[in-house]
């Protein structure tokens, strides 16, 4: 029987202590000692938000479905625990095993989001790992990161030994392998990173120096390790292979952010938003099989009970099979009762046809994304839809059953005018308008709802706004402000409501994204500060943020506020994610001139993309 690293009078004096005792439902709980190479995947932040993630669910599949790895799980503690762990000594633990993360060979962390990363340095503080990769020893586990955020891994370069571009079923068995053989020499911590710098998406942030011109600016970046590459090249996964999927994935003790199976139908998108990273970095578009996803589906939901399950994409009304795969689940999920979730749906390609085949189940509210509230920025930001298609999806989606309506748009996006702002409630009145056009008073259920969200405009790496400036907090607020007197103003107010997201925030998401290796200062000295669970509104310190930027020289004017020329070096610059930088610089120009960029499928832009085998590059052909 496991001995919990916590006592129990520890555990019933925190908050929730069912994050901290493994052994849930599907988890592996392989022995520790039995497994020459053992690896245990961090998500920075709390339980319920890491366990629902399915890059961890996958990368924890992929490792221990390996005779010869076991792979554990830590999540950061809460502020309760947090403080106890420090008062008392107790190393952090890894929930399953409940042997110390300082004892495994890899720590794995996904970078989901940019808010997380004063977490990441928490997970090491309490792991007994020193903060910097420079001062670690061979007595410290490898540190690897990545996800979204490792495609500008700059500002946190100096936390990390490893950074992994791309897709986990690519290259992390190699890694395993070559660890392994590395260990039977005998190599040195830094003849082992050597070796691992040889492998296609390893980029070691130790075997490159970084220069800055007076004004500030990058000067140079370069490899100063011959073993090091002066490009590391992002690795795509083919997925018309059978790859590992989490088909029983672990059912957390306490309820998570995300309830539900997720059911994974491809990777990439084909439209091109100009704003997306997430559309940019995993092209090429690439489906899973059918076939895969009926048995994933069916297994998922046998092996967890679960009452939902979650279609998940970029745009998944994009995926080839969409009405096999609904033809499929619909009875199946009727039978059992399970709800369909259809997140990332276009307006454009609902129909009456699929809003009829999922109408019998339980009803929750639909989400769109104009993500502008006029033509004129729509086009600017590639988004592809016309004010016709929104409206005439609404009312497709109005018949089909629904009342609620979610509706994300974005403020502060490159050449927007305050015009653009207030056409936002404009819209969405129009939405509501739509609703009680098409359906009949007798079959209403209820007044229609309509949810309001806006997010504030961040310039992501990897993008063709990469080089826009960013509004100041000041700005976004006066925008948001616009668009809550607009929402008043509008003849179906009571069926409208507003909620925007917070500025402090999104100036700091801002700075870690496009920073370069002098944040990662920055960084430090807000966590030595008391900076950690930024993500969260009501614990995120931005008066010590401020204090840690003053401190370190670094200033929201210079990497937020300011456009950066196209011929700027920028610190991501030396990834190859595929799609060129000449792309990225010619969907700027477009951006600029008001033009729209067709979708893959209608036309290839020859973002370069089709460097990689499969998916939507090779539909005009056979496969490769």
């Amino acid at each position: 029987m496991r001995k919990l690293a916590l006592s129990d009078e520890i555990l019933m004096s925190v908050e929730k202590p069912a994050r901290y005792i493994g052994g849930e439902y599907n988890a592996y709980n392989k022995d520790f000692d039995e497994f020459p190479v053992r690896a245990v995947f961090c998500f920075p932040d709390v339980y319920e938000i890491g366990t629902a993630n399915l890059g961890m669910q996958i990368i924890y599949e992929q490792f221990n479905n390996r005779a010869d790895t076991m792979c554990d799980r830590v999540y950061s503690p809460w502020f309760d625990l947090d403080k106890i762990m420090r008062e008392k000594k107790i190393p952090l633990f890894a929930v399953e095993s409940q042997r110390p993360v300082r004892e495994f060979d890899f720590l794995l962390i996904t970078l989901a989001y940019e808010m997380c990363y004063t977490n990441v340095l928490q997970i090491l503080d309490l792991s007994g790992i020193p903060l910097l990769s420079k001062d670690r020893t061979a007595e410290d586990p490898i540190v690897i990161g990545g996800g979204a955020c490792a495609y500008n891994p700059e500002p946190i370069a100096d936390f990390f030994d490893v950074f992994y571009m791309g897709e986990s079923e690519t290259r992390y068995d190699d890694m395993v392998e070559l660890y392994r053989k590395c260990r039977a020499d005998n190599l040195s911590r830094k003849e082992i990173l050597e070796q691992f710098a040889g492998l296609e998406g390893l980029y070691i942030p130790a075997f490159y120096e970084a220069s800055y011109h007076e004004d500030g600016t990058l000067a140079s970046f370069v490899p100063v390790n011959p073993h090091a590459p002066a490009v590391i090249k992002k690795q795509a996964a083919d997925m018309r292979e059978e790859l590992p999927y989490p088909k029983r994935p672990i059912v957390p003790y306490e309820r998570g952010m995300m309830d539900r199976a997720t059911l994974e139908v491809m990777r990439g998108c084909i439209r091109g938003c100009r704003f997306c990273q997430a559309g940019m970095i995993y092209r090429p578009q690439r489906n899973r099989s059918l076939d895969f996803l009926k048995k994933a589906a069916v297994s998922m939901l046998e092996s967890t009970g679960y009452e939902e399950i979650n279609i998940s994409s970029l745009s998944t009304s994009d995926y080839s099979d969409f009405k096999a795969l609904l033809d499929f689940l619909v009875p199946y999920c009727e039978a059992r009762k399970v709800n369909i979730g259809l997140p990332s749906l276009r307006i454009d390609a609902f129909s009456l046809d699929v809003m009829s085949k999922v109408q019998d189940i339980k009803k929750t509210s639909l989400t769109f994304a104009p993500e502008a509230g006029s033509q004129r920025l729509r086009d600017i930001i590639n988004k592809g839809l016309t004010e016709e298609e929104i409206l005439g999806g609404a009312a497709n989606a109005f018949e089909g059953g629904w009342n609620k309506v979610k509706l994300y748009f974005m403020l502060g996006q490159p050449l927007e005018n305050d015009d653009d702002v207030s056409a936002i409630p404009v819209l969405a009145n129009e939405i509501a308008k739509t609703y009680y056009e098409t359906v009949p008073k007798e079959n209403r259920q209820g007044k229609c709802q309509v949810q309001i969200s806006t997010s504030f405009f961040v310039p992501k790496p990897m993008t063709p706004f990469q080089w826009a400036p960013m509004c100041s907090s000041e700005e976004f607020i006066r925008k948001a402000k616009r668009v809550k007197d607009g929402v008043m103003n509008q003849l179906n107010r009571k069926s409208l409501s507003y909620h925007y997201h917070d500025d402090h925030q999104t100036e700091l998401e801002g700075l870690f994204a496009r920073g370069d290796r002098r944040v990662s200062r920055t960084i430090l000295r807000a966590y030595e500060l008391g900076c950690i669970y930024d993500a969260w509104n009501e614990h995120l310190q931005y008066d010590k943020w401020l204090q840690a930027m003053e401190e370190t020289g670094v200033t929201f004017e210079f990497y937020n506020y300011r456009e950066r020329p196209v011929n700027e070096l920028l610190p991501w610059d030396f990834i190859d994610i595929g799609v060129t930088r000449r792309f990225l610089e010619l969907e700027w120009k477009r951006a600029q001139e008001g033009k729209v960029t067709p979708n893959c499928r209608e036309n290839c832009s020859g973002c370069g993309a089709r460097c990689y085998p499969g998916g939507v590059c090779f539909e005009d052909q056979a496969e490769i």
